[in-house]
């Protein structure tokens, strides 16, 4: 009974001491901490003047995915005997010049993928990868400021395909404007004179125009993520069936050195391509912008991510 006694004794005490020893650690931490959130937000205030230098800025981040697999009489499926894979990924790059009375500020985004299912069985089935997603996005803007945020500018914006189709059709928008940039990572482009130069092979149904461009670009690192909203539209002075916007975003989180997760999706709207898809691909000849219905066109991407 002694015995039991002093054991009960010697864990009380031993229970005493170390909530009394992890009372007194978790005193001394606490200004520790303080300490670290003061000196990083100096660090932080100190990148941000560097930040605002003027110079070059650039940097690139996006998305990589894939799997491959391969099945042999696994014939709980339709194809028992087959191999499959997608493969894809995405660049945001971009390269700005800010200087103390212009910017010149050039982003290429691309998003291309490709895809197979080869039916083993199936002798005339392809074999091969095959184009799944092509997307090509070049942009240049030259701005003359007039004042911290508003600057005359010019800008010329390329849009294609280049696995297939490569410039058919191409978009080439050239035009000028005012651009305002209300905040830093923010640029907002209002350009009244902008002429949308297209490339096809059919030129009944794709025709360049005069018109109106107004693109919106929000680009930024905070922390571990990076994050690219980009909005393009053109208005046609001509006909509203020539005229078209994307709306592309990206986004990714640093999980370790450069590598993480991310994800991209786009949106579309051009009628001119609707109605391409219509009569070149689907047959339909009798088809014109007033019968067809343009849908709504979007793609996402999942994947690791990398930045550097």
């Amino acid at each position: 009974m002694k015995n039991l006694i002093a054991m009960v004794a010697a864990l009380l005490a031993t229970t005493m001491v170390w909530a009394q020893t992890k009372e007194e650690l978790e005193a001394e931490m606490a200004p520790k901490k303080d300490s670290i959130a003061a000196i990083q937000g100096r660090v932080d205030a100190l990148q941000a003047q560097i930040d605002a230098l003027p110079g070059w800025r650039v940097g690139a981040f996006g998305t990589i995915g894939g799997s491959l697999s391969n099945f042999n009489n696994w014939y709980a499926q339709g194809f028992p005997n087959n191999s499959s894979g997608n493969i894809g990924f995405t660049v945001n790059a971009y390269a700005n010049l800010i200087e103390d009375k212009f910017f010149w500020r050039n982003s290429l985004n691309t998003n291309l993928s490709w895809v197979k299912l080869d039916d083993e069985d199936d002798p005339n089935d392809e074999e091969g990868f095959r184009e799944a997603t092509d997307v090509f996005n070049l942009t240049s803007l030259y701005g003359r400021k007039l004042s911290e945020k508003w600057a005359a500018s010019g800008l010329m914006e390329y849009r294609t395909t280049i696995l297939s189709n490569f410039n058919d059709p191409g978009y080439l928008d050239l035009g000028v404007g005012m651009t305002w940039t209300p905040i830093t990572d923010l640029v907002v482009v209002i350009h009244p004179l902008n002429y949308n130069f297209v490339f096809a092979d059919d030129d009944t149904i794709f025709n360049s125009s005069l018109g109106a461009k107004i693109l919106a670009d929000y680009t930024r690192k905070i922390g571990a993520i990076n994050f690219k909203t980009n909005l393009s539209m053109f208005q046609s002075y001509e006909d509203g069936d020539l005229s078209n916007w994307t709306w592309i975003n990206s986004f990714s989180y640093t999980l370790w050195k450069v590598i993480g997760v991310g994800f991209d999706f786009g949106l579309r709207n051009n009628k001119q391509e609707a109605l391409n898809y219509e009569v070149n691909t689907l047959g339909n000849t009798g088809a014109t912008f007033d019968t067809i219905d343009n849908d709504l066109q979007t793609y996402w991407t999942l994947g690791l991510s990398y930045s550097f």
